[in-house]
């Protein structure tokens, strides 16, 4: 007894479909990872931000308020690479003044080892100084 494959046989179909649509679930799934980790690192930058700029409103009197500014935001930004994460804390430090942080921060999206998109995040806050 000899079976004879028909060329209307299924067997094999999902398998096949499985194994095309494969890569291309792959890479969405890598992306929305790398997407993810890009969020939160800006989530991270606009919190330090946040916080320096609610150190450097209330420090004024201090002997180096920008000092202060500065400090309070590396020290809410501990997820991100001190090193490459730069900070700017501006004011006259006069009462009703108001006082900007800025912090920017390097990124880079790569799929399958290859880099997509670079850049550079940028987070501003402005308070005024009390």
């Amino acid at each position: 007894m000899t079976r004879r494959l028909e060329i209307r046989d299924e067997r094999g179909q999902a398998m096949t479909e499985f194994a095309l649509v494969l890569p291309i679930l792959a890479l969405l799934l890598l992306g929305v990872i790398q997407f993810g980790i890009l969020f939160n690192q800006y989530i991270t930058l606009t919190d330090a931000t946040r916080a320096g700029a609610r150190k450097a409103a209330v420090s004024r009197r201090l002997p180096n308020p920008k000092t202060a500014c500065t400090s309070a935001l590396r020290a809410s930004a501990t997820d991100l690479n001190q090193s490459q994460l730069v900070a700017e804390c501006e004011s006259s430090w006069a009462p009703g003044s108001d006082v900007r942080v800025t912090a920017t921060y390097p990124y880079s999206i790569s799929l399958l080892g290859k880099v997509v998109k670079s850049g550079r995040l940028t987070s501003t806050t402005t308070e005024r100084v009390e």
